[in-house]
């Protein structure tokens, strides 16, 4: 690197101009992938493990009810929400649109670590 008064040359930074915007550009690509939007609700894996060993077979008004429930978590700025749909309660991480475990018996449950709860 060929330094003149404490600057380096412009070829020097260009170069690293170029390689920063593609990395940019590669997270941007990764975050859009990565993120859920509004028209859908993810399940984490043990969320998925949860709904098949628990015997949970949701229907497709359960599943849009869960994403709205979803989305007026989000308008409230809840992070991380119970939401109750039917007899089924899911713990949703609202940022990523995420269910983080389903429970299907409520029966004396305990949820900890929500900020708020939604019954729809």
């Amino acid at each position: 690197m060929n330094v003149t008064n404490g600057f380096t040359s412009m070829e020097q930074i260009r170069h690293r101009m170029q390689t920063t915007d593609s990395q940019r550009q590669v997270k941007k690509q990764t975050v859009q992938t990565n993120t859920a939007s509004f028209d859908e609700i993810l399940f984490s894996k043990h969320a998925s493990k949860r709904l098949e060993t628990r015997q949970i077979d949701m229907s497709a008004d359960q599943k849009e009810r869960l994403l709205e429930a979803t989305c007026k978590a989000k308008a409230k700025g809840m992070k991380e929400s119970l939401v109750m749909v039917d007899d089924f309660a899911f713990i949703v991480n609202v940022k990523n649109n995420l269910v983080i475990t389903a429970v299907n018996d409520t029966k004396n449950a305990v949820f900890t670590n929500i900020d708020g709860a939604i019954i729809n």
